[in-house]
């Protein structure tokens, strides 16, 4: 549960309690709060890189938006008095959104507020980690930030993250403005550190995938094939307008010769974010329930068990790969 932040200063020899509000000193919240949050996120937890501030969503601009050191997106709703329940409704929205964001959109995102792409921003601030390992975007994180919470907000806080993992949090903030005009900022979170950094390290409900092909005859492949790559989808229409055409031509491409015949083949995408790309294709190919793309896709791991390498399409396949895409180009 979180507790009061009373403060006192000693002026004089004497005790002289500091009470003050963000109201009260003139400050705000998108002006003053987001700013000094954006400045240093630690106040919010360790291990996050925000990446963009007032962001457009489908339910109207999002305070802050960040990403942890996992690939999560986090959704900052911040409010300069006290946390009203309705607050975890209104991050649930925007959670609900950005649940669907591509690479693409994300490091749009980035490349506004930082002025870097999203895998220059990650480098800067998670040197160790390994870009290409990481699924971006495959958990939402929601932090509630405040300077007090309602009792009923608390209560389905903690309920929701002990009882079914959500990652959800609160982070409530005390204001201090001494006699000498000197601003500080302290905080509480409801769920302590180091639970929650234990909680969003657990997958309890992870993706299943698979290296095993499928077995399907061949209009059963076909058909399925045909319904994957007709999605609206980028990570389908990549696949089915540069991986397959380039493993019809050659017989196998190493992961660096993929990563250049994005570049030649899309003049929109920036060569550094190629690496999202390629490893959004990975995940696709690699779920257990696309198990028609790894009967034709083939690939291996020749430089380390986690990433796919010498993508090719199957000889035998050949033939029925090239009537997909030639009937699907003629619609």
């Amino acid at each position: 549960m979180a507790t009061t932040t009373k403060v006192w200063q000693i002026i004089d020899g004497k005790l002289k309690p500091v009470e003050s509000s963000l109201s009260q000193a003139g400050r705000t919240e998108p002006y003053d709060l987001e700013q000094w949050i954006a400045s240093d996120s630690e106040i919010l937890g360790p291990g996050l890189l925000i990446i963009g501030r007032q962001v457009s969503t489908e339910s109207g601009p999002l305070d802050l938006l960040a990403v942890d050191s996992l690939g999560n997106l986090v959704i900052v709703e911040l409010k300069r008095d006290k946390l009203p329940r309705e607050a975890l409704v209104q991050a649930i929205d925007y959670a609900s959104d950005v649940a669907s964001w591509s690479p693409e959109k994300i490091s749009e995102t980035c490349s506004k507020h930082t002025g870097k792409g999203l895998d220059d921003a990650l480098n800067d601030a998670f040197p160790d980690i390994d870009l290409e390992a990481i699924n971006l975007n495959d958990t939402q994180r929601i932090l509630l930030v405040g300077f007090s919470i309602e009792g009923s907000l608390e209560r389905m806080i903690e309920w929701l993250s002990k009882s079914f993992d959500v990652n959800v949090n609160a982070i409530v903030l005390t204001y201090i403005r001494t006699a000498g005009g000197e601003e500080l900022l302290t905080r509480t979170a409801i769920i302590s550190e180091e639970v929650e950094q234990k909680r969003i390290k657990k997958k309890k409900f992870p993706i299943p995938m698979s290296d095993e092909p499928g077995d399907y005859d061949k209009d059963q492949l076909k058909e399925l094939l045909k319904r994957y790559l007709s999605q609206n989808l980028l990570t389908a229409g990549r696949i089915r307008e540069i991986l397959l055409p380039a493993g019809l031509r050659d017989d196998l491409l190493s992961r660096d010769e993929w990563k250049q015949e994005f570049v030649s083949r899309d003049e929109s995408i920036d060569p550094s974010k190629v690496g999202f790309l390629l490893s959004a294709i990975s995940n696709q190919v690699g779920l257990l329930k696309n198990d028609f793309l790894r009967q034709v896709i083939g690939y291996d791991y020749p430089n380390s068990p986690w990433e796919k390498d010498n993508y090719h399409v199957k000889d035998e396949y050949k033939d029925l790969v090239r009537e997909v895409l030639e009937e699907l180009a003629t619609r």
